[in-house]
């Protein structure tokens, strides 16, 4: 290759030529195809090992259901006996489960919750500790579920639920037409069909 200005040549068409030639070469080195044998890698969301073929192992009788604030006091609402109501709807033995955020969040209500607060505080009822900042139930609810698959989460809060639905394996009571139901539940375990 010459070095220095050509004779009869115009030094910006050269120096265009050039840039233009760089640039081919971007394009064929852009185009190499991919070599089949070549392993892909590819980041996949892990899964629990009681999730088998979307199907949770954990969940059976007894049932463990992790109940919410308002779930209480809509059941007081609707004059349904949470523990009574609870195994008319699964058709087996059930232990509802409070954490220490709910109970919070139920003291702090005052005197219009009183009945579910007492309710709350019933022998029947399994009290969770909570080893958490704050008293925010929605999100130890959900923290709570997504490290143990084994609980259904009885709620009535349109936010809760639509937060654990995005949880695997996690079914979901709520109450309608005067009745406990649950979604997401395996239909060999007894789940009321609607």
């Amino acid at each position: 290759m010459l070095l220095g200005p050509q004779p009869g040549i115009d030094p910006r068409t050269c120096l265009h030529s050039h840039r233009r030639k760089e640039q081919d070469r971007a394009k064929t080195q852009k185009k190499k195809k991919e070599d089949p044998s070549v392993i892909k890698e590819k980041e996949v969301a892990k899964y629990p090992s009681c999730m088998f073929f979307q199907y949770n192992t954990q969940l059976g009788p007894p049932y463990y259901i992790l109940v919410d604030t308002n779930f209480i006091n809509f059941s007081i609402k609707a004059k349904l006996d949470v523990v009574q109501s609870m195994m008319d709807c699964l058709y087996a033995k059930c232990v509802p489960c409070i954490t220490d955020c709910v109970m919070a969040e139920l003291e702090k209500l005052g005197m219009k919750f009183r009945v579910a607060l007492r309710i709350a505080k019933d022998p029947r009822f399994d009290r969770l500790p909570c080893s958490h900042k704050g008293t925010y139930a929605d999100d130890c609810l959900v923290q709570r579920v997504m490290q143990h698959k084994c609980y259904i989460v009885a709620t009535v809060d349109r936010d809760l639920k639509r937060r654990i639905r995005k949880i695997p394996g996690v079914p979901i009571m709520y109450i309608s037409n005067h009745r406990y139901n649950i979604e997401r539940m395996p239909d060999d375990y007894g789940a009321p069909r609607l």
